[in-house]
């Protein structure tokens, strides 16, 4: 099942059923997301009913436009990112000379991001250039209401939605909000997730063990820029990422659970490039991280005005599952 939220109806927007191509969309009776995800037992159902009549009559419908479209949750109750790709961390403390700490190898890392708003997965990303603006591309879950204490396995049969996120970071902004030592602020604004939600069982078996098996691909101004596969070196699942939310506190329905930034071990920056017949990478940070481990120091800037990302998933048939988020940097707002 495939479900999309329009920029229509009130700030939580009205909740649309999508064709699986990704070419139409009807209204159902639920009026928003977060309405169904509170009543999943039977929300489904009745979606399900909806998708399956969709897809099984090709002249019924609306075509669908993402233009149109707000994140498939356009606030939500939380949004909790990971860092479930290590070889991500490992560069980073590399490029700084320092070790992993073994405990990040059992207990994940993870921050709350600003849930109060998203933007659309079209919308522009504000900001200045001087704060240094990268994208990050993940897949995130979203799930429905996991008690406290939940296990790993508890905690996956909540999974109820699959999405791709861009979350933006200012990376310059970073250095000087973790010395205080509350961790991330104003460096991680508003994100960005894909146009349409899935339910796992629309990756078929792509979606194994609480991961998706599919290269996550990046474009950055038209340019390949990586296409690493999500289910390879993720050392944290998402059963585990979301039973570490709930260690000491419920988790709600309508939480948004990050993987952070998909990352693949590869041998150094000449040999893991698009170019270089590498899977390259999900966010500036990290190849600019090779730069500096190769090189001495960072030489591709961050992104200025006018610079377009864009984040897709294709399933093994070349289909686009999730439709494509594409922010262009606007710092003249």
């Amino acid at each position: 099942m495939k479900l999309a939220t329009l920029k229509q109806g009130g700030r939580d927007g009205r909740l649309v059923v999508v064709s699986r191509d990704l070419s139409r969309y009807v209204l159902p009776e639920i009026q928003t997301l977060q309405a169904a995800l509170d009543d999943w037992e039977q929300a489904e159902e009745s979606l399900k009913a909806v998708y399956d009549d969709l897809n099984a009559n090709p002249e019924k419908g609306e075509a669908f436009d993402p233009e149109k479209c707000h994140s498939p949750l356009p606030r939500a109750y939380q949004w909790a990112d990971g860092s479930a790709y290590l070889n991500h961390v490992e560069l980073v403390r590399k490029a700084r000379n320092s070790e992993v700490p073994e405990s990040f190898y059992d207990d994940p890392l993870m921050y709350q991001g600003g849930s109060d708003s998203f933007i659309g997965p079209r919308d522009e990303i504000l900001a200045q250039p001087e704060w240094g603006i990268d994208f990050e591309a993940e897949v995130v879950v979203i799930s429905g209401d996991v008690k406290q204490g939940a296990r790993p396995e508890e905690a996956a049969k909540a999974i109820r939605l699959v999405m791709l996120v861009n979350d933006v970071s200012l990376r310059n902004l970073i250095p000087a909000e973790l010395a205080k030592g509350f961790g991330f602020f104003q460096s991680k604004p508003a994100s960005a997730f894909s146009p349409v939600a899935v339910t796992p069982d629309e990756l078929g078996d792509a979606w194994k063990d609480n991961k998706v098996h599919l290269p996550l691909r990046v474009t950055l101004n038209g340019k390949p820029f990586g296409f690493p596969n999500a289910g390879d070196d993720m050392t944290f699942d998402f059963g585990r990422l979301l039973s570490h939310v709930t260690k000491t506190r419920n988790a709600a329905a309508g939480s948004i659970i990050g993987s952070g930034t998909v990352s693949n071990k590869q041998n150094d920056l000449y040999g893991s490039s698009v170019e270089n017949g590498g899977v390259g990478y999900c966010c500036l940070a990290e190849l600019r991280m090779y730069e500096t481990i190769e090189t001495g120091e960072p030489k591709t800037p961050f992104m200025q005005h006018g610079d377009v990302v864009e984040i897709e998933m294709l399933d093994k048939n070349g289909n686009n599952i999730f439709g494509t988020i594409i922010n262009k940097v606007n710092t003249k707002y």
